[in-house]
């Protein structure tokens, strides 16, 4: 195999930091669309033209993960998008596979270049700074090509699951809007906020961290595996919501429905935990979750001092929308209901496809393994 040689990541990247702009939730809700918002985490929302045309690296700039890297911290966006001013925008200089460069800053441990610790950053100088071994070229552009047909089929499912979400959530809006004039119920009387679930303390259990919860789409990115010691509790079925800033302005909301039979998760004490009761189906309380006016309405009726604010479980279950009729609504429902199973079967997969692809990664960066072997 030909020399494999450490550079500095400044030394074969330009990065184009000056075009990031960012926008307020509020400004991301006046100018909905299709292009894909980006931030240090991923898609944030989508709005309605681009700054960027093309195939970049985004690498997270701050945000909660930083430290910890429990998530990826740099992602290849392609297409048309917007980026803000939480994630770095890299290309090649034309030293380097920026897809390769992106399969090695996530496996790769950052920690010494990241500073701050209430709020972790890392900033451009530092990103220059960060060490990296390569291949030559042509070597991370087979590996790169070889892990990106996982990437593919991961991009592929993630696509559907968002045409899916967008097609069932334009239907309740539709729905709530037509027949808003008409009769009005509480959410706390067709849904149970809070519910008692029952899991004791030092029971190994999954858990969903705040940093799990998406902020796009029903499924959560992630979870783990650790004795139960306080938190709020939920089972299949269940909707959470982030219910603290600034985590519910950002949308952190996810559908529970990958657990066994009776099986109880646990995760933040900042979740609202909302799920079905009397003629509803729990996939409807997800997409009322995700409706603008409910979201609007939570932020607005928000407490607390500066930074640290928090609606209620309270304050949720006095929503109201309107009465449905009962026919339209389980239409909806039906539909809902596979949309989640749906989207849950594609995730899945997609957990699967990244440890397969995690576990080749080294092996083909050491060349223990090499790409023609793996074709045959």
């Amino acid at each position: 195999m030909e020399e494999i040689k450490t550079y500095k990541l400044g030394d074969v990247v330009n990065i184009l930091d000056s075009k990031r702009v960012p926008l307020s939730s509020m400004q991301r809700q006046q100018r909905k669309g299709v292009y894909p918002y980006y931030g240090a985490q991923g898609i944030i929302d989508y709005i309605d033209d681009y700054i960027f045309d093309g195939e970049y690296l985004l690498i997270a700039e701050d945000g909660e993960n930083l430290k910890s890297q429990k998530q990826d911290i740099a992602q290849i966006a392609k297409g048309k998008y917007w980026v803000n001013n939480h994630a770095h925008i890299i290309e090649s200089n034309g030293l380097c596979n920026i897809q390769y460069i992106c399969y090695l800053l996530n496996r790769i441990d950052l920690s010494g270049y990241i500073t701050g610790s209430a709020q972790p950053k890392l900033n451009q100088d530092n990103l220059r700074k960060i060490e990296i071994t390569l291949p030559p070229l042509k070597e991370q552009c087979r590996i790169a090509e070889f892990l990106n047909q996982f990437d593919n089929k991961i991009e592929l499912n993630r696509r559907i699951n968002d045409n899916l979400e967008q097609q069932t959530q334009a239907w309740l809006n539709e729905l709530l809007d037509r027949y808003a004039d008409s009769t009005t119920v509480l959410i706390h009387e067709i849904a149970e906020i809070n519910p008692k679930r029952n899991l004791s303390k030092g029971t190994s259990a999954k858990c969903i961290e705040m940093a799990n919860l998406p902020t796009i789409g029903s499924f959560p990115n992630g979870w783990i595996e650790k004795e139960y010691n306080g938190g709020m509790k939920f089972r299949n079925g269940d909707t959470l919501i982030a219910r603290i800033t600034p985590c519910l302005e950002n949308g952190k909301t996810a559908f529970i429905n990958f657990l066994d039979k009776d099986e109880i998760a646990y995760g933040s004490t900042e979740y609202i935990v909302i799920s079905a009761k009397n003629n509803y189906s729990s996939s409807f309380f997800y997409f009322l979750a995700r409706n603008h006016d409910f979201v609007d309405y939570a932020v607005k009726n928000m407490n607390g001092s500066s930074g640290r604010q928090r609606v209620s479980g309270d304050t949720i279950g006095k929503y109201r929308i309107p009465v449905i009729p009962r026919e339209e609504l389980e239409s909806f429902m039906s539909h809902a209901e596979i949309t989640l199973k749906t989207i849950k079967d594609n995730s899945l997969q997609n957990m699967r496809l990244s440890m397969i692809r995690d576990a080749l990664l080294p092996k083909l960066m050491s060349g223990e393994l090499k790409v023609n072997d793996l074709n045959r």
